[in-house]
């Protein structure tokens, strides 16, 4: 431990965190039933989602309505404090997920927001929210309606101080509850509209598009005091011991913001949502331990993707779909008008302020002047749709130039016809970057710039063009690069070596709350790239079979190609549990239910055809039909018997994930249910309550199961892949016990070390050394491996000394080990250093 500067100490940063997710289905008493077995398992620390007041009902917590009390639903403070004293009689602290940069636009909820309505730009609560007063007459716009104003005027009704409308409640202005409804809904400080008026003419900041949630101004001091004085006074107190901070892209000045928080919390671990661009850093000047960890998703997932087969599924998407280039065809082109749909639409209102501010400042200057608004628009417009990253930073980080630079002006100026109108550009660009200017008018603008560019990325990006270039579905996760999904192991290894020089104590991630699917049925999927050829023919026997068999055909072939890869990755279920009741996709009601309700949304997010704001009724009729004619249909049998000839390759892809994840350097977080065989797709499929196998991690432990044994882990032999959930529970418990028993070997003073080795297969043999002490050993692309004639001569050329394995003790290597017998029993080897002998050399130690 180190001192806190409040006093007492700061606790040591996680040696591995369990991520649960808390909701009325699943309070804080649940998570504190769940302690002894979560110790057992080997994590130093549960990971709480957000545990603040929020709206009655949220099964995710990101709805805060009072950032002063614990979440009442859940157990309130005292329900969080019992599940602290719990956690601590198990050696276990606590980690938290804050929401600093909104909260839930609901009146009769949130206090602060019900007073601004109320008074208006008047109110003390006023500078707490992003609005902006100058637009719509000085009233906030309230997007609450189901229907133009003039079709619900009969479901208004004023009840004493409040406007009541179906279940929201309105403040209304004092003196103003006589008043006949039309003038009454006049005189307020804020304006009733349609929901549809949200995307053009929303006058305050909100998370994404998301007008339920609305901006916090958390960057000023008073409203960062009062939003976070729980937090810190539960961090102060020993109840909390670290936090994870949600989305500080969409902060102000995020530097700032974590400088404060800091601060507050006197040093204690904290992990920042922050998505990183294939090649960019996160800001150094940041006082945090690193991101949340989807960098290293990104690049786990990328070891176990074939590059050549992954250009090769494209080539086969581009044949079957014949996707328009900028429809799904091709990455960057899908991107760019992704991007052009949502900062024309979607983001309409926000590029129209960014306007107005942007005119108000070249107003203000006499070489600024003359640009038109439709110029500045354009020029606004034009640069954002060309950022490559979330957010330009103009302080505390990388050079904003590099990612808004002079290249991408020049290009957003071919748009333009008069070359002296493409100067908007020029104009505009400066004032992001802060070129023009620092008074609190440029700053703002700078702020709001890149507010918007986060909100665009996120949407356009993970929101739209995910769902719609997919030859391989398991690289579009948040933070993936679909463009190029396969890293090769020599990047794998400098990235881990940059990880452990500059952000040692950084968060580590495969599968989430907000993961798209799970990282078992991205393993699914990502082993169609060793066999790219295999799946189109089973895409044309499917294809045919659905139109055949079950009467129907596939309402557009990008559809197919996506609930096709999606059913092979969420596989038959017949090796371990998925999120839901049931297992596999074709077992019961639940499962084909899980994957109808994914494919709809992966319809309405891609937006070709449907949407969520312009729904086509029929098109989605005839996806529901297609979806349960073909994948949870007759051809189901098809799939699970393809599934099941690749199920070796799958086995070593999840375990191989799953022990490079536990070891590399970071701090994993495994999300609920993940430590035995998980499948799930998006939420809310992958938010259902925790379910814990305390059954199989004692039948482990006492080696009934033949796979652990009372010491830590026992033998584990045959040819036959045994049952995934006992191995990979078994490989968790190993890890994270050792990561715990000794986090010196993987904490901020540990090594990292590329293990070669060499031969014919080499390539399929991803290996690395921690302090030492410990060796991680995967294979690689196993299919391909297979294919290639298997391990032959290959050798691991191991550090010095005698090499246990933790994962079949009694096995034991050293110098050159043969990799055929390395893998013998599993793909995948986790090695510890042998004790030394009683008559070791005065000054040698134990080490195991």
């Amino acid at each position: 431990m180190t001192p806190d500067p409040h006093g007492g100490e700061v606790p040591d940063p996680p040696t591995a965190t369990y991520r649960m997710q808390l909701q009325p289905a699943f309070p804080f008493a649940a998570a504190a039933a769940a302690v002894p077995y979560l110790a057992s398992l080997g994590v130093s620390h549960l990971h709480l989602s957000p545990v603040l007041e929020a709206v009655p009902g949220s099964t995710h917590g990101y709805d805060v309505v009072d950032h002063a009390r614990v979440r009442e639903e859940l157990g309130g403070e005292e329900g969080l404090r019992a599940l602290a004293r719990t956690a601590r009689e198990h050696g276990l602290g606590l980690v938290a997920d804050i929401v600093p940069n909104h909260m839930a636009a609901a009146a009769g909820l949130n206090r602060p927001l019900q007073e601004v309505l109320r008074d208006g730009p008047h109110s003390p609560y006023a500078h707490w929210f992003d609005i902006d007063w100058e637009a719509q007459d000085g009233r906030v716009l309230l997007p609450a309606l189901g229907h133009r104003l003039s079709h619900e005027l009969d479901h208004l009704e004023v009840d004493g101080p409040v406007l009541r409308y179906y279940e929201h409640a309105f403040p209304l202005r004092e003196g103003t509850e006589t008043l006949p409804l039309p003038e009454l809904l006049d005189a307020q400080w804020y304006r009733l509209g349609w929901w549809r008026l949200a995307r053009t003419e929303l006058n305050y900041r909100r998370f994404f598009t998301i007008s339920d949630l609305i901006g916090v101004r958390v960057e000023h001091r008073e409203v960062f005091d009062a939003t976070h004085a729980k937090i810190v006074q539960l961090l102060r107190e020993g109840v909390l011991d670290g936090l994870r901070v949600d989305h500080p892209d969409g902060l102000a000045d995020p530097g700032a913001y974590l400088k404060d928080l800091a601060e507050g919390a006197g040093g204690r671990w904290t992990v920042v949502e922050k998505i990183l661009g294939e090649h960019e850093q996160l800001p150094a000047a940041w006082p945090v331990a690193g991101t949340t960890g989807y960098d290293a998703l990104r690049h786990i997932d990328g070891l176990f993707t074939d590059p050549s087969g992954a250009d090769e599924l494209l080539s086969l998407f581009r044949r079957f779909t014949a996707a328009p280039d900028d429809l799904g065809g091709d990455w960057d082109a899908t991107a760019r008008r992704a991007a052009y749909e949502v900062v024309t639409h979607e983001l309409a209102a926000e590029v129209d302020r960014l306007t107005r501010e942007a005119g108000r400042l070249c107003a203000a200057d006499a070489a600024l002047r003359d640009h038109a608004p439709w110029a500045l628009r354009s020029a606004v417009r034009e640069l954002l749709v060309r950022l490559d990253v979330y957010r330009p930073y103009a302080s505390g980080g990388a050079d904003p130039e590099t990612v808004l630079t002079p290249g991408d002006a020049e290009d957003a100026k071919g748009v333009f016809t008069v070359a002296e109108e493409a100067e908007a550009v020029d104009t505009v660009r400066e004032l992001a970057l802060g070129k023009r200017g620092s008074g609190p008018e440029h700053r703002a603008f700078r702020a709001r710039f890149a507010q918007t560019a986060s909100a665009l990325r996120a949407k356009a990006v993970e929101d739209t063009a995910f769902y719609r270039h997919a030859p391989l579905l398991s690289a579009t996760e948040v933070g993936g690069t679909p463009q190029s999904p396969a890293v090769v192991p020599e990047a794998f290894h400098a990235y881990c070596a940059r990880v452990q020089r500059d952000w040692p104590c950084t968060g580590t991630v495969l599968s989430t709350h907000d993961t798209k699917r799970s990282a078992d049925v991205r393993a699914g999927i990502s082993v169609l790239t060793q066999c790219p050829g295999r799946w189109a023919d089973l895409l044309a026997e499917v294809t045919e079979r659905t139109a055949r068999e079950g009467g129907t055909s596939a309402p557009d072939p990008q559809l197919a190609w996506a609930a096709w890869q999606t059913a092979v990755g969420f596989g038959d279920g017949s090796d371990g549990d998925g999120a839901g009741d049931s297992d596999g996709v074709g077992d019961g009601d639940g499962d084909g239910e899980r994957l109808q309700g994914a494919m709809l949304k992966h319809v309405r997010e891609a937006g070709l055809h449907t949407s969520w704001t312009e729904p086509d009724g029929d098109y989605e009729k005839a996806v529901r039909e297609f979806v349960a004619a073909g994948p949870c249909g007759p051809p189901r049998e098809a799939v699970a018997a393809f599934s099941d000839s690749l199920r070796p390759h799958v086995r070593a892809t999840v375990l191989g994930a799953a022990l490079v994840h536990l070891t590399m350097p970071g701090v994993p977080d495994v999300y609920q249910g993940t430590e035995r065989a998980y499948r799930a797709l998006v939420d809310p499929d992958n938010r259902a309550p925790a379910r814990f196998d305390r059954a199989l991690l004692e039948r482990l432990d006492s080696g009934e199961g033949g796979v652990v044994s009372g010491d830590l882990l026992g033998d584990v032999s045959g040819d036959l892949p045994g049952d995934l959930s006992d191995e990979k529970m078994a490989l968790t418990a190993a890890a994270l016990r050792l990561r715990r028993a000794h986090p010196e070997w993987f904490g901020a003073e540990a090594t990292y070390e590329p293990v070669p080795a060499r031969g014919v297969g080499a390539g399929h043999c991803v290996a690395f050394a921690r302090s030492g002490e410990v060796v991680t050993a995967v294979t690689r692309l196993s299919l391909r491996l297979a294919d290639a004639g298997g391990w032959r001569d290959t050798e691991l050329t191991l550090p010095e000394g005698r090499w246990v394995d933790l994962l079949a003790p009694g096995r034991q290597f050293e110098g050159h080990a043969r990799v055929e017998q390395l893998f013998a029993g599993l793909p995948v080897a986790l090695l510890v250093r042998a004790p030394l002998s009683p008559g070791a050399p005065e000054g040698s130690s134990d080490r195991a």
